[in-house]
C-alpha cells in the first residue's frame, strides 16, 4: 500500500503526464495539498521534495513550486516515487536513510547502554545515526529538534526529553505536524506520540515492597521536584502505592523531593553540599526512617555520603551500575536499556514507513539485590 506522501507525489506526476500541468505551471502548495489529501504539512512537504529530487518540479522560495521547463523522460519515472528517476522498481518498504537522536547525556549508570542499542539497531536497519546532546537544557533540546528537522538530513527522531517544568514547544509542534518521533524513557502526558519506557509505577512499587518485606516500616522517597517529569512522578506514585492497604501506624511513607543538585546543569560542588545539608536535616527530623528509595543512582550516592552509611540503613535506587569485581552496593531496579533502544528504533522505522504504531510500549525491569548487604 502506498504511503501518504507517495499518493500525493503520484497524483502530481499524473497531472504532469496528462498535461494538466505543463512546464512552468505552478503546483499546488504544501498547505493546499495537505488540505486536499487530509494529511499534515510534513507529509505534503515530503511529497513535493520527492518530486523535486526526481527532477519534475523546482521550488522557489517565497513563490511556490513549479513544473520544470525541461521535463525528463516521464516513461523513466517510477511510481511510487522514491525521490529520484530510476530504471529499476522502487522498494516496497522504504527505510530511513538517517535517524536523529536527541539525548540529555549518557553515563555508565544510565544512558550508555541505551545509546549503544540504538546505534546497533540503526545499523541493522541500514540507517545512519545523528546524535545531538542537550546537556539537559530545554533550550538546547528545542534548538536540536528544530535544526534536525530543518536540515532534512534525518527521516525521524528519537528523543529523550529533558527534565523540565514545561513541554518543549518545538517538539510538540513537530508531533502535531505528524513528523515521525518516538520518545524514550519518558512520555508527555496528553501528547499523541509513541513512547518507550519502563513501567516506572510498577518498578518503584516492587522496589518499595521489597524493602517492606525486609522489615522496614518507615521508608523515604528521595528525588528532585517531580512536577512535569513523568518518570519521577510515576516512581513517586509507585512508591506510595506500595503502602496502600498497610496499617498506617505500622508502616509510613516519607518524602524528600526538594533536592536539586542532580537536575541538568546543577551538578556542582556547591549544589551537592546544599543537598547534603537537606538530607541530613531530613534525617534529623525523621530519624525513624531506616530505608530510602532514591529515584536515581547519584542520589543514592549522596545519601551514602550524607549518612556515612550506618549498617542498619538501606539505600535502594534505580540503575546502579554493576562492578565486575565488587558488584552493586545498592538494591536497585535495572531497566532494560537495550530493549528500550531496540524498540524505539523499530517503532520509528515503522512510523517512517507510514505504518501505525502503539502509543506506549513498556519494557521489562529487574530487581537486583545489593552485593554487599
Amino acid at each position: 500500500m502506498a504511503l501518504l506522501y507517495e499518493r500525493i507525489s503520484a497524483h502530481v506526476l499524473e497531472e504532469i503526464r496528462s498535461g494538466a500541468l505543463g512546464p512552468g505551471d505552478r503546483v499546488a502548495s504544501e498547505t493546499e495539498l495537505a488540505a486536499q489529501f487530509e494529511v499534515s504539512r510534513i507529509t505534503s512537504k515530503r511529497a513535493l521534495e520527492v518530486l523535486r529530487e526526481a527532477g519534475l518540479i523546482e521550488r522557489v522560495r517565497g513563490k511556490g513550486s513549479f513544473v520544470v521547463q525541461d521535463l525528463p523522460d516521464l516513461e523513466g519515472v517510477t511510481t511510487p516515487l522514491r525521490g529520484r528517476i530510476a530504471a529499476r522498481p522502487a522498494r516496497a518498504r522504504p527505510r530511513p536513510g538517517a535517524i536523529g537522536l536527541v539525548i540529555p547525556d549518557v553515563s555508565e549508570a544510565y544512558g550508555l547502554e541505551l545509546l549503544r542499542a540504538i546505534e546497533e539497531r540503526c545499523a541493522e536497519h541500514g540507517a545512519h545515526l545523528l546524535v545531538r546532546r542537550t546537556r539537559g537544557r530545554q533550550s538546547d533540546e528545542e534548538q536540536a529538534v528544530d535544526a534536525l528537522v530543518a536540515s532534512g538530513e534525518v527521516d525521524g527522531m528519537i528523543v529523550f526529553p529533558v527534565h523540565g517544568d514545561y513541554y518543549n514547544a518545538s517538539l510538540l509542534r513537530q508531533v502535531l505536524d505528524g513528523y515521525p518521533i518516538v520518545l524514550v524513557d519518558r512520555h508527555l502526558s496528553g501528547i499523541p506520540v509513541s513512547a518507550v519506557h519502563t513501567d516506572n509505577v510498577a518498578a518503584s512499587r516492587a522496589l518499595t515492597e521489597r524493602l517492606l518485606e525486609l522489615g522496614h516500616r518507615h521508608i523515604a522517597f528521595v528525588s528532585p521536584p517531580p512536577q512535569n517529569t513523568s518518570s519521577i512522578e510515576e516512581r513517586l506514585e509507585g512508591f506510595l502505592a506500595a503502602f496502600a492497604g498497610r496499617e498506617p501506624g505500622r508502616h509510613q511513607a516519607h518524602q524528600l523531593t526538594s533536592l536539586r543538585s542532580t537536575l541538568p546543569g546543577s551538578f556542582s560542588r556547591e549544589s551537592v553540599l546544599a543537598d547534603l545539608d537537606r538530607i541530613r536535616a531530613f534525617r534529623a527530623e525523621v530519624p525513624e526512617v531506616t530505608a530510602y528509595v532514591a529515584c536515581e543512582y547519584n542520589l543514592a550516592r549522596m545519601l551514602d555520603r550524607a549518612f556515612d552509611r550506618p549498617h542498619d540503613l538501606v539505600i535502594a535506587c534505580f540503575d546502579s551500575p554493576g562492578d565486575p569485581i565488587t558488584g552493586s552496593p545498592y538494591l536497585h531496579v535495572r531497566q532494560d536499556q537495550q530493549e528500550m533502544g531496540r524498540q524505539a528504533v523499530d517503532l520509528l522505522v515503522a512510523r517512517v514507513r507510514g505504518e501505525s504504531v502503539p502509543g506506549l510500549s513498556l519494557v521489562p525491569f529487574e530487581l537486583i539485590d545489593a552485593d554487599d548487604n
